[in-house]
């Protein structure tokens, strides 16, 4: 899935209505298994001017990033986490750690030749999908527009559960960014 919509769904799922800092919580659980690929790739991309074919062709598929990207899309580590936050009474890091739960749950189906090792450090390996989110061939039209639908519905949720300006700016900007990657993936990988 893109970005946005993981965290509107783990808003959605595990933000609450009352507790803006369970909220918070939530949307950056939904956020943190994709941190290290926006960490790694705009590094290459923005300071090192690594053209985007070797970035997202070669780097993406080196061991180096496979295992960084073993350790935040863990099922395993962040089952643990989510396990010792619930031990803890902790609610805001059992909404961070379920919303990252939700963000590989949903990656799981989604992620074909470019998948993860969801199950580190018990074993290596992936799950190659035949569908994918950005990948034309594996049904990302149709997959896009349930993703984008999804977001949007959720969104007009996450509008009347949190009234307040800021949260709800928050909320639409994601949507836009929902609308404009799913459309921006369809064409520049037509696999």
């Amino acid at each position: 899935m893109n970005t946005p919509a993981h965290l509107i769904f783990a808003a959605t799922a595990f933000g609450g209505k009352t507790d803006r800092r369970v909220l918070g919580a939530a949307v950056l659980g939904g956020f943190l298994p994709d941190l290290s690929l926006y960490a790694l790739a705009g590094w290459e991309l923005l300071v090192k001017d690594t053209s985007p074919q070797v970035v997202f062709d070669v780097l993406y598929f080196s061991d180096l990033w496979q295992q960084i990207f073993a350790i935040d899309n863990s099922f395993v580590l962040w089952g643990i986490a989510l396990a010792v936050a619930w031990w803890a009474g902790a609610v805001p890091a059992m909404a961070l750690c379920a919303g990252a739960l939700l963000h590989i749950a949903f990656d799981l189906p989604l992620h074909g030749e470019d998948a993860r090792m969801h199950f580190w450090p018990i074993t290596d390996w992936k799950y190659f999908s035949p569908f994918s989110y950005w990948d034309r061939s594996a049904g990302a039209l149709w997959i896009g527009a349930l993703e984008t639908g999804a977001t949007l519905i959720m969104t007009v949720l996450l509008w009347r559960w949190w009234p307040s300006w800021a949260w709800r700016a928050f909320f639409g900007v994601l949507a836009g960014l929902q609308l404009a990657t799913s459309s921006v993936w369809s064409f520049v990988f037509q696999g």
